[in-house]
């Protein structure tokens, strides 16, 4: 009996805690895990990646089935979860370790990554300047334990940070309340090959 395909993608847009809770909602995503990418040093710490310099990113690896989700319907949901004119960090969060990327493991990546930034580009207006970066993957690195499931492990913590932070209010002005509602894309059929 064959596995079934399973796909990872590395995605940066601020609080890992709030990309993590946000695409592990995604139909078709069957983990998504925090972590650091971007940098060099082996082992990064919280700390390190906070105080800046490392060229590390708060990020997470989604791994989802590409029979149920494509690549381009998960950048898509990604997008509608980050502001992508800032890229001195998201939100309430400032500095490099913030700033939005969407790593890319090979040209494949590379392609739906650039297409995902023209499509968001179009929505948004041709006026206005994404600050979105798309970089090679390097390795990423799991974040410590208690970064993990960080918003269903500390509910009440979570939910303060998130609206003291701002970050709902922020999405919904830049892409308007109704374009993250529909974000579960399971009403999108497949085309051959898993493709929405």
């Amino acid at each position: 009996m064959q596995a079934a395909p399973i796909n990872e993608a590395v995605l940066a847009g601020g609080c890992f805690w709030c990309v993590e809770h946000d695409l592990e909602k995604l139909p078709g995503v069957l983990d998504v895990q925090s972590g650091y990418a971007g940098g060099d040093k082996p082992n990064p710490t919280y700390q390190e990646v906070s105080a800046g310099g490392t060229n590390y990113v708060e990020s997470v690896k989604v791994r989802f089935d590409p029979n149920k989700l494509s690549y381009e319907t998960l950048l898509r949901s990604f997008w509608r979860n980050v502001d992508p004119t800032d890229g001195s960090g998201q939100f309430c969060d400032r500095g490099s370790s913030y700033r939005p990327v969407i790593f890319v493991a090979d040209a494949d990546q590379q392609k739906g990554a650039e297409a995902s930034a023209a499509a968001a580009r179009a929505e948004l207006g041709s006026k206005k300047v994404l600050r979105v970066a798309i970089e090679p993957l390097k390795r990423f690195w799991p974040a410590e334990n208690y970064h993990q499931n960080y918003a269903e492990l500390n509910k009440p913590k979570y939910n303060f940070y998130r609206w003291s932070c701002g970050r709902d209010a922020r999405l919904d002005a830049v892409w308007g309340k109704k374009a993250r509602k529909g974000l579960m894309w399971s009403s999108l059929p497949l085309k051959p090959g898993g493709q929405r």
